[in-house]
């Protein structure tokens, strides 16, 4: 059953959800958001690279973004949404909740992000936003000049190993696996001062949140003080499954296909943030959102006038 009915459903109430919905609530547009209070970065303590909130708790900018977009009638309800159709009768869309509900929508925005499929080795997932952790611009400086490691579990290992050299101390490439680098790849990193390691990481040392460093299937240690690597990230899109969304491929793999404002192959859903663009920061998720929310609100705008006019 159909409780109610919004202009816009907004699932996610991160960085761009948030974004969005303060757009939208601006342009007097009725909106709800959904969202399970879990968000990406949840276990790092402090943001970076965020201008006018540097050093600022993650949880601070969601707390202030619901209260902003809340003081232009943006509703909240925590929950899940459990699949988007379009709607039985009419125009829209049917917004199914995990918890029950079901609204309308004339528009939806998926703005749920990742999930991070995190290495299985030991002492690595409770150190993860910590001493572990994927960006060098939001974790970097806090390391600067010290041993730091990168993990080879992307394409992208070279590329993280080459960001940090200016920021960190010696850095140690550990290339086990399919993501090893090519021979003359690894020739020009050694002659560049980056040690490579071959045998795979088993254990992380020291007291988490702390890193001391790594042992190695061969038993050795390497100090270290932060380990990089770039996971397996699985966005969270499951409700819009069964709408068969176009999707491009990309070498984070295959993602849903959107336009520079976040519109998806459907006309009435978009997406932004790091459900179509995994490796997007906080600044890179906020500007997305506001690239959906206007895009939304000018997509209902035009539909206005002309049920207007007629």
């Amino acid at each position: 059953m159909v409780i109610d009915s919004y202009d816009a459903v907004i699932a996610g109430g991160g960085a761009a959800g948030l974004s969005a919905a303060l757009l939208l609530g601006r342009a007097r547009r009725r909106v709800l958001v959904i969202d399970d209070g879990a968000p990406r970065n949840q276990s790092a303590a402090h943001m970076h690279g965020v201008l006018g909130l540097e050093n600022a708790p993650p949880a601070e900018l969601l707390e202030r973004g619901r209260r902003e977009a809340a003081s232009y009638g943006v509703e909240f309800i925590d929950g899940h949404v459990a699949e988007v159709a379009d709607a039985a009768s009419g125009p829209g869309l049917a917004i199914h909740t995990v918890e029950g509900p079901t609204v309308h929508a004339r528009a939806f925005l998926l703005a749920t992000g990742v999930s991070d499929a995190l290495p299985d080795i030991p002492g690595l997932a409770e150190r993860w936003g910590t001493t572990v952790a994927h960006c060098p611009f939001c974790h970097g400086w806090e390391v600067r000049d010290q041993p730091v490691g990168v993990l080879a579990t992307s394409p992208f290992a070279t590329h993280q190993v080459e960001m940090l050299r200016s920021i960190a101390g010696p850095i140690t490439l550990f290339a086990d696996g399919e993501h090893a680098p090519a021979e003359g790849e690894r020739q020009q990193l050694e002659a560049a001062g980056v040690r490579v390691v071959d045998a795979p990481i088993t254990e992380l040392l020291g007291e988490a949140p702390q890193l001391r460093g790594v042992r190695t299937a061969d038993g050795a240690e390497v100090e270290l003080a932060a380990l990089f690597l770039l996971p397996a990230a699985r966005p969270n899109e499951d409700c819009v499954a069964g709408l068969e969304l176009a999707r491009a491929e990309s070498p984070m793999g295959s993602l849903l296909a959107v336009d520079q404002q976040g519109r998806t192959s459907h006309p009435r859903i978009w997406a932004a943030g790091n459900v179509v663009l995994p490796p997007a920061n906080v600044p890179m998720c906020v500007g997305a959102g506001a690239m959906a929310g206007p895009a939304i609100h000018g997509t209902l705008a035009h539909e206005d006038l002309t049920a207007a006019a007629h």
